[in-house]
């Protein structure tokens, strides 16, 4: 049991050493001209590091060009550049939110075939720059390896503790809904009762009017 253990442990302590937190995506725009985007859901205060590049293995000589543009959850511009076949962008994300990549090609420029963009895309503890923090604060070996291994720990219990406020507004909002939903529906069969007995009075009204009953 005790080896058993010792197994797990270090199953996760490897896992956790090795999961990169970045994610490479593949873009294929039509060669008619038009756009694609590409979104991630990103806390505020967090590094975004991004390289993308324009894949063109039939005429790698004359590689089209692409525009790409960044926007923030509220719509201000990150990144906006034209004809490039090759970019990077950076920044620290400001608001809490789903962040847009959109790359374009101009439709006036006609291609033979798709073009396809790669994206590498690292949020958080994956675009931190680990060379430079062991030459900064002078570690190396399992003690890098350990200060990488805080590092990740402290953006899982972020990411956590993100989730769990996200359900908490999530639960509030559902709250608060199913709380107007009964208002309504209590008022409306109220209204319903109070339309009913008008017509029950004035049809009898009307009968005893007529001397019908």
């Amino acid at each position: 049991m005790a080896i058993r253990g010792i197994l797990t442990i270090s199953t996760v302590v490897w896992f956790l050493l090795t999961v990169n937190y970045s994610e490479a995506i593949w873009l294929t725009i039509p060669a008619t001209g038009g756009t694609k985007c590409v979104s991630e859901e990103i806390q505020s205060n967090v590094v975004v590091l991004a390289d993308y590049y324009v894949v063109d293995e039939q005429n790698p000589g004359n590689t089209p060009a692409v525009s790409a543009k960044v926007t923030s959850p509220y719509g201000n511009d990150l990144h906006h550049q034209d004809n490039v076949t090759h970019g990077q962008f950076a920044f620290t994300t400001q608001e809490t939110g789903n962040y847009l990549a959109c790359f374009s090609v101009d439709s006036s420029h006609q291609l033979p075939n798709p073009l396809t963009l790669g994206i590498d895309w690292k949020i958080g503890i994956a675009a931190k720059d680990w060379d430079s923090v062991a030459k900064k604060e002078k570690i190396e070996g399992v003690e890098l390896q350990l200060t990488r291994l805080e590092g990740l720990v402290q953006a899982i219990r972020e990411n956590i503790d993100y989730i769990k406020n996200r359900e908490a507004d999530m639960r509030e909002v559902s709250e608060a809904t199913n709380s107007r939903v009964a208002w309504f529906s209590i008022m409306s069969l109220g209204v319903c009762l109070s339309v009913a007995g008008v017509q029950i009075w004035y049809l009898k009204r009307y009968f005893h009017k007529k001397k019908l009953i």
